[in-house]
């Protein structure tokens, strides 16, 4: 057994590269947030010129710097005419890496003409970087990156004199900016790559959650579709009766051994038939129907497996109770039903011969195990267990595909257009049949689905022991009080 899955959708997944084949949210910051952080940096740059130049009197270049802030705020300034004009609230990847990138020139020439690299304000550069590490794609990040590097490389070769007190000069050995220059660069290197890899793992996650809701959404549909039955059974009545009252009355009018007759009891059988079908559709929906919403342990088991019968495995059902103790009766939930469903998939695609789903029931616990004697989980595999886009299928074996190639090739041949003869029959080989692929969702799906429901899911080598098929165990355990009826 593996991490991977059938995909959650009913259409073939990506394949190739999983996540990274799905398409990315738009990634960026608004123009509105960029024009706010702007604003911050501008009023935090005057308000330390204002402190050095007023009330601690260091000799500022004050016209350069004060030129290099009011280029700020005519940038921000233009940027807050351009969001009247368009929609800036959406994040847009490209403006964010121009915004950013006119931050580190502007922060740069505010260091050149204020010490350079002597100049404590130097970590700031690690700033934009970090944002940019965190929400735009690599190849800007590492752009706005270099622009960093470049910059701080020109600072340690040229800047303006350090301000400090008046009649007071401090020179800094060139070894001591050196070592300023290296923290500075390690620094970003080091923050960027983190706030990279959180937001990429964000994202991953985000994804993933987003399918497990579909999946949710479509089994809430499915189970709808009751509902629809139910009223459809409702609408069905009228004419049904109308029928009947027909027939009825073309029995009366007609010989009883005559063929009209016979036709007119065929008809009342035949709707008596109808109204007990729809009789039955309209009690199955989720409207209170016991038997709908509660089943057996097993039957809810049989419910799981029955989908994934007909192959070429023998797959085992069993419940055991202590002595003297009942079988439970479960809700029967559309998280569990998945959930199941999905382990009990994955088991099928990789075991050799055999899948065992048994279930325990004792005083406080219901325990599903879902066992195979395939070979196993991968040792690299089973510590990221549980986490999205995990998955060691390589081919897998492809039942579902394989299942409709033999239902085509059952099919009777079709004739050309001449109609002199059955097309040739094409052989198809077991090593090019498509594999279904796998996102590294099913488990997280699944996982995620039971542990909703209050369920523990453990996973461990199964019952084979070292070697090839030592095969996959998974063990979902609720507390019975929260799945029992």
């Amino acid at each position: 057994m593996s991490p991977s899955e059938t995909s959650p959708a009913s259409q073939p997944p990506p394949t190739g590269n999983g996540w990274r084949d799905l398409p990315r949210r738009s990634r960026g910051l608004s123009l509105r947030t960029l024009i706010i952080l702007r604003w911050l940096a501008a009023l935090g740059q005057t308000a330390t010129v204002v402190v050095l130049v007023g009330m601690l009197h260091f000799p500022l270049p004050l016209w350069e710097v004060l030129a290099v802030i009011g280029a700020s705020v005519v940038v921000n300034l233009m940027a807050m005419a351009r969001l009247r004009q368009a929609d800036g609230r959406l994040p847009d990847g490209r403006q964010t890496a121009l915004h950013l990138g006119f931050d580190i020139l502007q922060l740069s020439a505010l260091l050149a003409f204020t010490g350079g690299l002597e100049n404590p304000f130097c970590l700031l550069l690690v700033a934009p970087v970090t944002v940019a590490a965190a929400s735009l794609p690599g190849r800007q990040a590492l752009a706005l990156g270099l622009m960093v590097l470049i910059s701080t490389t020109s600072l340690f070769f040229w800047s303006m004199p350090l301000p400090w007190e008046s009649g007071t000069e401090l020179n800094l050995p060139p070894l001591y900016r050196f070592g300023v220059g290296l923290a500075l660069i390690t620094g970003v290197v080091f923050t960027s790559a983190y706030a990279w890899r959180v937001a990429a793992d964000a994202e991953k996650l985000e994804l993933a959650l987003a399918t497990t809701q579909d999946v949710l959404q479509r089994e809430q549909r499915l189970a709808a579709l009751g509902g629809l039955a139910a009223a459809a059974a409702h609408e069905l009545g009228t004419p049904l009766a109308t029928i009947q009252v027909v027939a009825k009355e073309l029995l009366r009018a007609s010989p009883a051994d005559g063929p009209i007759a016979e036709d007119a009891r065929l008809m009342l059988l035949q709707a008596d038939r109808c109204r007990d079908i729809l009789k039955r559709l309209s009690q199955r929906p989720e409207d209170g129907d016991d038997l709908y919403t509660e089943v057996g342990l097993k039957a809810l088991l049989n419910e799981v497996v029955d989908p994934h019968l007909g192959f070429d495995l023998d797959i085992e059902v069993g419940v055991r109770t202590p002595t003297g103790m009942a079988e439970p009766h479960v809700r029967r939930l559309a998280e569990v039903v998945h959930g199941l469903s999905a382990l009990v998939e994955n088991a099928a695609d990789f075991a050799a011969t055999r899948v065992r789903v048994q279930g325990v029931a004792d005083a406080q616990w219901i325990t599903v195990e879902v066992l195979d004697d395939g070979p196993g989980f991968a040792p690299d595999i089973l510590p990221r267990l549980g986490e999205p886009y995990v998955t060691s299928r390589p081919q897998g074996k492809a039942r579902q595909a394989l299942a409709a190639q033999i239902a085509a090739a059952a099919r009777p041949p079709r004739r050309g257009k001449g109609g002199s003869g059955p097309l040739p029959v094409v052989s198809i080989e077991p090593d090019v049949i498509p594999s279904q692929g796998g996102m590294g969702l099913g488990f997280f799906i699944a996982r995620t689905l039971l542990e909703r429901t209050g369920g523990q899911v453990a996973v461990g080598q199964g019952e084979g022991g070292p070697g090839t098929n030592r095969g996959a165990r998974v063990t979902v355990r609720w507390q019975r009080r929260s799945l029992e009826v």
